[in-house]
């Protein structure tokens, strides 16, 4: 981590998703309007989670938070520290003073319209705004941002994802769902059927989309991307029902890609998950499902 002067976006960011796109912005253009860094600051865990002790399943993995803030928003840095017991206690004055300004340098704070922080989040917009005044730091307060009558919020994105609506968790989002994980051997049952699909074990405590099939794209280390038909849930044609896997189909590539770590971005969802009577049948529905995702990104 650099001890260069920086513009400081405060949030936990999970989904990165229209109304942290607006912090992030203003941060980025603070920053070149300054001529220093941009960063974020944000928890490896849920604060929540630590704190209570009952799994959260978040939209993004830490390493998706960070890839997303910086690919789409062109965040400089990404401050990840651990939800420990020293960021339990401090107080939210404190944590303005000693941590953010001392450790990390910052000279102007972005924040959002219900961000709270310090000792039993005790600190908030309206007392952030008094501190930065009084020690002579910059700060926004951005307000929220509503679609449709909604707020943006990763609660809500959440919902989304997990009934399986891509296309308007999209909306909310401002990019696509986005999942990156290193390819696992699998059964190697889709070579037999000459339907060689990538096998991807979700990350932990990262919600799994609705099970089912996908029309996806999946970009691979070299920046190259591909269409994917991309199931998603226990295979219950060929598995026991019981290990979750996510398995994309790449449309047009040929190549082994073990070892690699992809990036997924699930687009429209085609159809739920089915237990077909033979592997042909299977096979079939499959290269119907393949026709459908070349549609959708013909017409998109």
């Amino acid at each position: 981590m650099s001890n260069s002067p920086k513009v400081i976006a405060l949030g936990f960011f999970d989904g990165v998703h229209l109304g942290h796109g607006a912090l992030l912005r203003r941060t980025a253009e603070e920053a070149k309007d300054r001529g220093v860094s941009s960063a974020i600051f944000t928890f490896a865990q849920p604060p929540k989670e630590v704190v209570t002790g009952i799994p959260c399943p978040l939209i993004n993995s830490p390493e998706d938070r960070a890839d997303l803030v910086r690919r789409l928003y062109g965040i400089d840095e990404v401050i990840m520290v651990p939800f420990d017991q020293e960021m339990m206690t401090t107080s939210w004055q404190d944590f303005v003073t000693e941590i953010l300004v001392k450790r990390y340098h910052a000279v102007h704070l972005v924040a959002g319209h219900d961000h709270h922080f310090g000792h039993k989040n005790q600190g908030s917009p309206a007392l952030l705004q008094e501190k930065c005044a009084e020690i002579g730091l910059g700060c926004d307060i951005i307000p929220e941002v509503v679609i449709d009558g909604i707020t943006a919020s990763s609660s809500y994105i959440r919902q989304l994802v997990a009934a399986g609506e891509m296309e308007r968790a999209a909306d909310y989002l401002g990019h696509p769902h986005t999942l990156s994980q290193t390819v696992q051997h699998g059964r190697r049952i889709g070579r037999t059927i000459g339907i060689p699909t990538i096998n991807l074990v979700p990350p932990p405590h990262v919600l799994v989309p609705a099970f089912g099939v996908y029309a996806a794209k999946v970009t691979l280390p070299d920046g190259r991307s591909f269409p994917a038909v991309t199931n998603v849930g226990v295979r219950p044609t060929v598995n026991n029902g019981q290990d979750v896997t996510i398995e994309p189909w790449l449309l047009g590539f040929d190549g082994d890609l073990y070892g690699q770590t992809v990036r997924l971005e699930f687009y429209r969802h085609l159809r739920g998950e089915v237990r077909f009577q033979s592997l042909n049948e299977l096979k079939a529905q499959i290269q119907k499902d393949a026709e459908a995702t070349r549609q959708y990104f013909s017409e998109h």
